[in-house]
């Protein structure tokens, strides 16, 4: 029996894992990282992809704190593509295809290199507990792993079960054992626990598919990355396929509905809303004859493609006659059988903004084990675990991300003042500020924090800072210069020629103004490099709605400074309602903003709290 000390340990080797253990080390805190095997660090289970919509938000943002996903999957991109390029800057989200064994080697390699890392191979089966104090693991063998914080990211292992038609095994992803003993020791905690589930696609031998008659979708001719310390994909790029299902494929499912573990009873979980299996995409849009299905390769060294679009948990028969029902895929082999995986969850309401267990201390959770799906949003969840287990470890202030500095804030705070009645996803509709919450700037946001922090690479510093020099040269340059409104009609733009002159800056935001043309007539802003010029224009854009949104901005942070202790009694308040009373003691609201957004919370009984808040500072000052 071993018996080993570190500031943090962090179980599980997932995103939400590898995120937190890199966070952890960063902040300078001695970590181990425990996980079934040292091979799974990095691996892909479900889609190889990163990013998206709201998801790459996340990817940047943890870049920005100089965390390891945007590198990892920069360095694994294979296809490239801006989603909502047509649209404006703040909703538009880089994604990239991933060579999954690229991304789980360059994974492995970073955690393996990086100091003052541990990686245990074993199953933790126990927490070390003294009272309401979490010391650290117990591994399956005995030995224990002592640290002032814990990390749990258990993803979907978390009593898990895969089904396949009515056929149901106990596991944690396909090939890896549950984690049941675990999930018995959090019993104890009397914490909430939900059940969700997820599922994927049957893996289509990629040397079976008919590609000559299907829709070619390419990458990017500019790839954007996700890393802000890059500039070019390392892979090779490749295309990749689309094609549909068809009123046949829909008529074998619909025969077959009752086979499948969802529909045949054998799954309670609630699933994605937003990333349906293809039973449900049959039965809530009955009305549309065909589904769009995106073919992934899974690597450039491997034959296998994901389907993107066909995740299921139909028996082996029906899945082989409806993908082979599908154009292009009429001799498809089927290499992996898609299923749905069923797991615990923990209520993130039971977690303050740390992602700490209230009433535990030294307990962090982070990744699916919250409720959420998506590798960005565990690896967002990991990074402030990470910081924030770290922090607490070495006695340092806590790491609180805010909804108005980054979507990780958005996130966060949904969670745990929300909860979850399904999977959680990011979007960019869920950031009430996402016109200053955008991809492009994230490290503008958050890097100087990651700095101030310590958690920050000194080549990420140097290069951060050298940015933020140009760009402020730029921006001076450009609101210094101003046009006529003669002279911008004269470049092609359409304006009134009322004399009135405008800076260049402000030209940036005309819809028909372009950057070639500001270059043409002010020779100090064709000087900048391409990506600052670029980077100005996004920021002139949105800068008039910028200002008005700061006055929303500015109280939000005004309420979020309005701290609630932990211990704050809501019962003693006069005037609050029984029902609201209930709700804010079971939901235990961090601050005023997140006991604003409780269902039923009115500005009469903030107005209470406030006055409660301020008489408890003056009595405690007095």
């Amino acid at each position: 029996m071993k018996h080993c000390d570190f500031d943090v340990v962090v179980i599980g080797g997932g995103h939400a894992g590898a995120e937190a253990a890199h966070a952890s080390v960063r902040m300078g805190a001695r970590t181990a990282l425990v996980t079934l095997n040292e091979s799974g660090i990095g691996v892909m289970s479900c889609n190889p992809a990163i990013g998206g919509l709201g998801k790459g938000h996340l990817v940047r943002e943890i870049d920005a704190m100089d965390g390891v996903m945007g590198r990892v999957a920069d360095a694994a991109g294979i296809q490239f593509r801006l989603l909502n390029r047509r649209k404006g800057p703040a909703v538009q989200g880089p994604r990239a295809q991933a060579d999954r064994r690229i991304y789980r080697d360059r994974m492995l390699n970073e955690t393996r290199s990086q100091p003052n890392l541990e990686i245990i191979e074993g199953e933790v089966v126990d927490l070390i507990v003294d009272g309401t104090c979490i010391g650290g693991v117990v591994l399956d063998d005995g030995s224990r792993i002592s640290a002032r914080s814990t990390v749990l990211t258990t993803g979907t292992f978390l009593r898990g079960v895969i089904h396949i038609g009515d056929v149901s095994r106990p596991g944690g992803r396909m090939g890896d054992k549950p984690s049941v003993k675990l999930a018995e020791r959090i019993d104890d905690f009397g914490l909430a626990l939900g059940r969700l589930k997820t599922g994927t696609p049957p893996r289509l031998d990629g040397r079976t598919i008919d590609w000559s008659i299907l829709e070619e979708q390419p990458g990017d001719d500019d790839p954007v990355l996700f890393s802000f310390m890059n500039k070019r994909p390392e892979a090779r790029q490749i295309s990749c396929g689309i094609t549909h299902t068809n009123t046949r494929t829909h008529e074998i499912i619909q025969e077959n509905l009752e086979r499948s573990a969802m529909y045949g009873g054998m799954i309670d979980g609630i699933g994605p809303r937003y990333c349906p299996s293809i039973e449900d995409k049959i039965v809530r849009f009955s009305d549309k004859a065909s589904h769009q299905i995106f073919l992934e390769p899974e690597g450039l060294d491997d034959s296998t493609v994901y389907p993107n679009g066909i995740s299921t948990s139909l028996p082996e028969d029906v899945q082989r006659a409806y993908v082979q029902s599908i154009r292009g895929l009429e001799n498809a082999k089927i290499v992996q059988l898609g299923y749905a995986i069923e797991y615990d969850y923990v209520d993130p309401r039971a977690l303050d903004l740390r992602l700490a267990v209230k009433g535990m201390e030294g307990l962090y959770l982070a990744g699916q084990i919250n409720g959420t799906t998506g590798y960005e949003e565990a690896a967002a969840q990991g990074l402030v675990a990470g910081l924030n287990a770290a922090s607490a470890a070495r006695g340092s202030v806590p790491v609180i991300f805010s909804r108005s500095d980054s979507y990780i804030g958005v996130m966060i705070d949904d969670l745990t003042s929300r909860g979850v009645s399904e999977p959680y996803r990011m979007f960019t509709s869920r950031a009430e500020f996402r016109l200053s919450l955008r991809a492009d700037n994230a490290d503008q946001r958050l890097t100087e924090r990651a700095i101030s922090l310590g958690c920050c690479s000194a080549a990420r510093a140097v290069a951060f800072r050298s940015k933020m020099e140009k760009l402020d040269a730029g921006r001076s340059q450009a609101k210094a210069k101003s046009l006529s409104s003669s002279e911008v009609f004269n470049l092609g733009v359409q304006i009134s020629r009322d004399g009135t002159k405008r800076s260049i800056y402000e030209l940036l935001a005309f819809p028909d103004m372009s950057i070639d043309q500001i270059a043409s007539v002010d020779t100090s802003f064709a000087t900048l490099d391409t990506d600052i010029q670029e980077q100005l224009a996004r920021e002139a854009l949105y800068a008039n709605y910028i200002d008005r949104q700061q006055r929303d901005v500015d109280a939000l942070k005004r309420d979020e400074a309005a701290v609630i202790p932990t211990d704050f009694s809501f019962t003693m308040i006069d005037g609050l309602s029984n029902e609201l009373k209930t709700k804010l003691t079971a939901a235990r609201p961090a601050n005023l903003a997140q006991a604003s957004r409780i269902d039923g919370m009115t500005p009469a009984a903030l107005t209470l709290i406030l006055a409660k808040l301020r008489q408890m500072s003056r009595k405690a000052s007095a």
